[in-house]
């Protein structure tokens, strides 16, 4: 592993495959898709690759593309969640304080903290801060009340024990 820093584009790309990841993640889950076939329409750009956007002064919607995103990474978070996923929800479920219970999850934060435990299992080389300030990210591009706030306690309660975070 290199001491490097990232170079920005790399965590761009990075953050886009944990959005992509998380999209792709709701699309199985809402309508039973076929993860492999998600998989393929992400990376050839059927589904992601634009997002809108509203101006806060006029209400005017503008579609923009996002920034390409890291395919590795998109993969391994999917396919982890696709072979891991019992012991993910088994995690999650462990880590929700009472008021938050997986009953009251809706299916995109669900989508979002599958993700982000799916990397904190999955990809040592990533620093579990990074992972779940990245997610926290995440769940700001869906939620602008509590949602955030309950990802980031969760994924930073996961990461305490998965990766033995002082």
């Amino acid at each position: 592993m290199s001491s490097a820093k990232p170079n920005p584009s790399d965590l761009s790309e990075r953050s886009a495959a944990r959005l992509a990841a998380a999209q792709a993640l709701y699309i199985i889950e809402a309508n039973a898709s076929e993860p492999e076939q998600v998989i393929k329409d992400f990376l050839i750009g059927r589904l992601g690759g634009l997002a809108v956007t509203v101006d806060a002064d006029t209400a005017q919607e503008t579609t923009v593309a996002l920034t390409s995103l890291d395919s590795e990474l998109f993969i391994n978070l999917v396919r982890t969640v696709q072979t891991r996923g019992e012991d993910i929800d088994a995690i999650i479920k462990g880590a929700l304080a009472a008021e938050w219970p997986w009953e009251r999850l809706e299916m995109t934060v669900r989508a979002i903290l599958r993700a982000g435990v799916a990397e904190l299992l999955a990809r040592a080389d990533i620093p579990p801060g990074a992972t779940v300030s990245e997610f926290v990210d995440v769940a700001h591009a869906f939620y602008g009340g509590p949602e955030p706030r309950m990802v980031n306690a969760v994924l930073d309660r996961i990461a305490k024990v998965v990766r033995a975070v002082p």
